[in-house]
Formats: structure tokens, sequence, C-alpha cells
């Protein structure tokens, strides 16, 4: 009875500890916590543990989990010996289904100067899901799945307590338009209000608006500069390195950037994400990447001309605001008037799915980008009829 008891499954209910927080994400979290008592009940994450295997032996690890831990065999036994549930690392794979934190520049495009973008992680994780994502080999999509409840994960512990305004626009818009610095002037508006931007985290809108946050500390010269640099390589076709290298060239010469949120998919792997968001959730599933986006955007969404994706997503928001039971639908600013009541009349059935509903007055339309912000703050202050 008793072996059976130490080798037990841990339990998904049981009791969190005194501080609410379970997960260890680095070997200064393990060693904190090995030295304030032990590892019992803990999840430790993607923590290479091959230089604490004392710590592993002598430590209580019941009904712990290590999730792609590297570790030596001989602490591996032991800790599984004493109640613990391992995952080791996956051997081989462009990236880590166990990872404890959300993605930055720097990692999804490191080997970018000597190899190109075909040399990142990005791009070989997405020839990875290309080459898995129709064989019905199940090991892989469980990885798939693993690592975008990690991301998820990841991106809730980042954005706890923050104010998100998510930015939708078109991937299409190129450097060098007008519309692009538009996109950015709201991104570094939003950033300087206090607020936290969210973007699908690709080029474009998206890239436009990340690249405002990251300008918002600085000088207003600053965001001139650098859209006169990334307008000599408008598009990332037809090359994507060199599209990536103009935001590196500005990162470097202008460190220590607004932080902003982006949340791309390797479902459109052939989009690159953009180096401007200073943490990115990239998943495999666009579905959960979308209702991830717009179910985190707590202060609002506003949506900039776009297409398709776009369209789906104003509709995808306003769904849970039709339900909306407390009276608190998410504020919806939709920019430019002539594109969504006549290019693509969105707003005309957007206004008659509010009628009679709390979320008519979390609703506006505007003719410019620059009246976004404005429109926003009048919206989040105003009270739902």
């Amino acid at each position: 009875m008793t072996d059976v008891q130490s080798n037990s499954q841990p339990s998904a209910s049981r009791p969190t500890h005194a501080h609410d927080d379970r997960e260890i994400e680095s070997l200064e979290e393990f060693d904190r916590v090995v030295a304030s008592g032990g590892l019992a009940g803990y999840r430790v994450q993607s923590v290479d543990l091959t230089d604490r295997t004392f710590a592993l032996l002598s430590a209580d690890t019941a009904e712990s989990v290590f999730l792609g831990c590297a570790m030596e065999p001989d602490a591996a036994a032991k800790i599984r010996a004493g109640g613990a549930l391992v995952f080791p690392p996956v051997p081989g794979l462009p990236f880590d289904p166990y990872r404890g934190g959300l993605y930055g520049p720097d990692e999804l495009f490191e080997g970018l100067a000597d190899g190109g973008f075909d040399a990142t992680p990005d791009a070989r994780t997405y020839r990875w899901y290309q080459e898995t994502k129709s064989d019905g080999d199940i090991f892989a999509s469980m990885l798939r799945s693993i690592h975008d409840d990690a991301v998820s994960d990841a991106l809730d512990e980042h954005l706890a307590g923050a104010q998100v305004v998510g930015i939708m626009g078109g991937h299409a818009l190129e450097r060098g338009s007008a519309a692009y610095a538009g996109a950015a002037r709201l991104g570094r508006r939003l950033s300087r209000d206090g607020l936290t931007v969210a973007t699908g985290g690709g080029p474009g809108a998206m890239e436009a608006a990340n690249l405002g946050a990251y300008a918002a500390p600085f000088e207003d010269e600053m965001l001139d500069s650098a859209l006169e640099l990334l307008a000599k390589t408008p598009h990332f076709t037809p090359s994507v390195t060199d599209w990536a290298h103009a935001a590196f060239e500005i990162r470097r010469s202008r460190p220590g950037g607004g932080v902003s949120a982006g949340i791309p998919t390797w479902f459109y792997g052939h989009e690159p994400p953009n180096a401007f968001a200073s943490h990115i959730a990239k998943y495999f599933v666009n579905a959960v990447r979308e209702d991830g986006l717009l179910a985190r955007s707590n202060a609002g969404v506003v949506f900039l001309p776009g297409a398709a994706g776009t369209l789906q997503e104003i509709f995808d928001n306003a769904t849970p605001n039709y339900y909306e039971s407390r009276g608190e639908p998410t504020p919806m600013v939709l920019v430019n008037r002539a594109h969504w009541t006549e290019k693509l009349p969105a707003w005309p059935l957007l206004q008659a799915l509010a009628a009679d509903r709390p979320m008519a007055s979390r609703i506006a339309l505007v003719d410019s980008v620059d009246e976004a912000p404005d429109a926003l703050a009048r919206l989040r202050d105003q009270a739902p009829s």
C-alpha cells in the first residue's frame, strides 16, 4: 500500500501552497523553493536541473510534476520513486513544448544575422508544423497542444493585472504608408496612456502598433526616424530576412523600448512575427490564438481597416459582448467610416446586433485613427445602457 501511494499520480485537486504559485520556471525559483522546505506539489517547467542532483535526491517531491526538465538518470529515478510525475525533454524539436515563459524577438529570430530567416527557430518550427500537421501522429498533435497550453499559461501570468487593449488590422499594410504610420501613432498613444497594447503579432498593422508601443518611452522624433528607415523595406516579401533586419536595426540603435504583446500563429507561419512586440505568445492553433487575443483585451479593441481576418475578429468580439449578462461589454472602436460602412459594411450589422443590448453604448465608429484613443476612453468611462 505504501509503495502504491508513493508512486501515485499527482492530484489535480491538491490545494495550492500558501503563496498560491506552484510553478517553478527558473533555477532561481527552484533553489528558493528547495531552501524553503521541498518540492512537494510543485510544477517545474523546462528548467535544466542537471546541476541540481543533490537537491533532487534530498528533496520531498511527493505529487510534484517535472515538465521537460533535464536531469541525471539517478535523480529522475529517485523523484519518480518519491511520488513525482516526470515528463522528460523531447529531443530533436525546434521548440520547447513545456516552456515556462513567453517568447521574445531575439529568441524567435536567433540566427537571423548568420543564416537568414530560414535558420531561425521561428522558421524551423513552422517547417516542423508543416511536416506534422497532417500526418495523423498523435504524439505531434499532443506536443502542439502542450506547447499552446504552456504559452497560454505564460500569457496569463504576464498580463495579470494589466489593462490590455487589442489592436486589429490588416497584415498587408505596408511600411511607408500613411495608414502604417497612423497605426504606429495609435500604439504609441495607447501605451503612453498606460494601456498594454496587444496585437496579432504579425506584419502590417500589427507590426505598426507594436512599433508604436516600442517607441512610447522615447521622444516623438524617434518614431518618425523609425518609420523612415522601415519604409525602405516595405513588405516581408520578397525577403523576410531583409524585412526583419530593418526592425532589428531599430532595436539595436534604440534599445529599451516600451513593452507590448504579440500573439501570432504558425498556422499562418508564412507570415513572420514582428520584432517590436516585447513579449510574444506564438501558437500552433489559430482558433486558440484568436480567441485568446480578444478575450484578454479587457480594456477594449480597436479595429483598423482589414479584410477577412479583421472582419472575423469584429464579430468574434461582438458575440460575447452580445451575450454579456453583467452589463460590462468590452469597448469596440472601428476606424475608417468608408471602409466599415461601404467596402466591408460591418458597422451597420454591428449596430443592428447591438440594438437594445448593453453593448450598444460600447461601440463606436470614427473616421481617422487619431480619433480612436479618445473614442476608446469615452467608451470605457461610459456606463453600459
